[in-house]
């Protein structure tokens, strides 16, 4: 586990206190409960996580805490992503000094103008800033949100490069045709899958597994999907239910909310605006996963 992110791992949600502060009780105690119901492991701080609404600090501070609660290291990726150079190789410095090892990396974002030999100058020189042979990174592909498409060529450029420090890839840019490109490019690389109706098609065509945040509240639909059973047109429409909404991130939260009985899991950063009441839709997932439970 230690080498690649592999299985079944979550982009957990990241739960907030009231004064918008990351509430360690919350997420330590959701993440064992992913855990009670066969995850591998959990990505924080990625995008289903607002990562982008958390600086360095919060971030480590919430790994120190959440080792300090009882979770494996080795069970926790984070997401280090951020359009400074400088930032990303303190984060990933500091969760290395951790006990860390997986670290989802986005290519700098904002300037959509950029090179593929400039996403692959920004990427080589978070690795060579980190200098750490103990770091397992995986590149974080998810242009539509984003911005910044990692072409086929940067990741298997990185990968002859750096070899076991880039040890992944995870693809959520939701084209199945572009999974099984990263696949042809660099089949070394562990690559994993965001979009959850292709969970079972991408291991199928030799996939490291998924990182997805609909696991977050249907773990049990996505734990079928990864084993192969035929729950493809209710995962579709189980995500279609979350996805297809103006804020994945505050529906998700507002079912969460619903499913726990615990408002607090309304809370969102801005400028996300929280969602009154998930209960419909918690129904509705509900009525989609029974049969795969039963």
């Amino acid at each position: 586990m230690t080498e690649a992110i592999r299985g079944f791992w979550v982009a957990s949600a990241t739960p907030l206190a009231a004064d918008g502060s990351v509430d360690h009780a919350r997420l330590a105690g959701h993440v064992r409960q992913l855990f009670g119901k066969g995850v591998d492991g959990v990505v924080l701080f990625g995008t289903t996580g607002e990562g982008t609404s958390f600086n360095a600090s919060e971030r480590v501070a919430t790994i120190e805490a959440m080792l300090k609660a009882g979770i494996a290291p080795e069970r926790i990726g984070i997401g280090g992503g951020f359009p400074a150079i400088t930032d990303s190789i303190a984060l990933t410095r500091a969760v290395l000094g951790l006990g860390l090892r997986h670290v989802l990396l986005l290519p700098p974002y904002f300037d959509r103008s950029v090179t593929p030999e400039g996403i692959e100058d920004a990427f080589a020189a978070i690795i060579d800033g980190v200098a750490d042979d103990r770091l397992r990174a995986s590149l974080y592909h998810i242009p539509q949100v984003s911005g910044v498409a990692i072409p086929t060529t940067v990741a298997a450029n990185l990968r002859k490069r750096y070899g076991k420090q880039v040890a992944g890839l995870k693809d959520s840019s939701g084209d199945f045709k572009q999974f099984l490109a990263f696949r042809a490019a660099v089949p070394e690389l562990a690559i994993t899958v965001g979009n959850e109706p292709d969970i079972a098609r991408a291991m199928a065509a030799g996939g490291a597994g998924t990182i997805c945040g609909m696991a977050n509240l249907v773990p049990e639909l996505v734990k079928d999907m990864i084993d192969g059973k035929d729950v493809e047109a209710r995962m579709q429409a189980a995500t279609d239910a979350v996805v297809k909404t103006p804020s994945l991130v505050a529906t998700l939260k507002a079912i969460l909310a619903a499913q726990t009985g615990d408002p607090g899991w309304l809370r969102v950063r801005s400028p996300l605006r929280a969602l009154p009441d998930g209960t419909a839709l918690k129904r509705k997932l509900d009525a989609l996963t029974a049969p795969a439970i039963a």
